[in-house]
């Protein structure tokens, strides 16, 4: 028997699902995180971490570890050194340089027991107009760490309706093509993540047609740890509409909040 448009919609989305509760899960990954320690360029123990640890403004020393110098680059994924059967990562945020400790042993990630979402809804499901800038810009944002900066190459702005209301998002490239949106909504702060969420948009028509399925609307790391150092939405992504679709709070974990 043939699919309905609903089912293949909803076996999609279980599908989506599916994999970001398996990308959460990861031993080593965000949920794994047990500690945030920012460098000083004087050597220091950093909590029960192997060797002696300081940053200047190129590279990272260590003392005491078979690796003795390392050079993570701004705002990029960090480093990992070994540590049993830890990962130390080591990031370089608005020219200052932390530790992330990655643990299989987190009791954060012996708690988590999957990403809480509503349920999916085509009417979130809408079309919208993508209309390119120019030249691509630079929109600084902060961080839900206080004092970092980000910095997004916005692209163009997304045009759609939504609440009965048209509305409008900066867009930025996406990592792997495409376009990619922060946003908040009347939602934030009460059953979603108050700093932001994103959203994936694919490649637009040749008419600059894309489809913004907020079914989708996804968590970022920092509302599953305290230790990211992600952005919050740029003020004009902020929506005055709830968006009851996508993903929801995570914290505490496994709340349906």
């Amino acid at each position: 028997m043939t699919a309905t448009v609903n089912e293949t919609f909803e076996a999609s989305w279980n599908q989506w699902h599916s994999e970001r509760e398996s990308y959460y899960s990861d031993p080593l990954g965000w949920v794994s995180l047990t500690g945030l320690y920012w460098l000083t360029d004087e050597f220091e123990t950093v909590g029960d971490l192997p060797g002696r640890w300081r940053a200047d403004e190129d590279v990272v020393h260590v003392d005491g570890l078979s690796v003795t110098t390392l050079e993570p680059v701004e705002g990029a994924p960090g480093i990992l050194v070994e540590d049993g059967d830890r990962r130390i990562e080591v990031i370089r945020r608005t020219g200052s340089v932390a530790l992330r400790v990655h643990d299989p042993a987190s009791p954060h990630l012996q708690e988590f027991s999957g990403i809480p979402t509503y349920d999916p809804d085509e009417k979130w499901s809408v079309a919208g107009t993508f209309t390119p800038y120019p030249e691509a810009k630079i929109v600084t944002t902060g961080a839900v760490v206080e004092g970092l900066e980000h910095h997004h190459t916005a692209v163009g702005v997304i045009d759609f309706e939504l609440g009965g209301d048209k509305q409008q998002f900066v867009a930025f490239g996406g990592k792997d093509g495409g376009l990619r949106v922060m946003f908040t909504d009347a939602t934030s702060g009460v059953t979603t993540y108050p700093a932001a969420r994103t959203l994936v948009v694919t490649d637009s028509t040749d008419s600059g047609e894309v489809i913004l399925d907020f079914n989708r609307a996804s968590n970022l790391p920092c509302s599953f740890t305290d230790y990211a150092t992600c952005p919050v939405a740029p003020a004009e992504n902020k929506l005055a509409v709830a968006v009851e679709a996508g993903e929801k709070n995570p914290r505490p974990f496994g709340s349906a909040s």
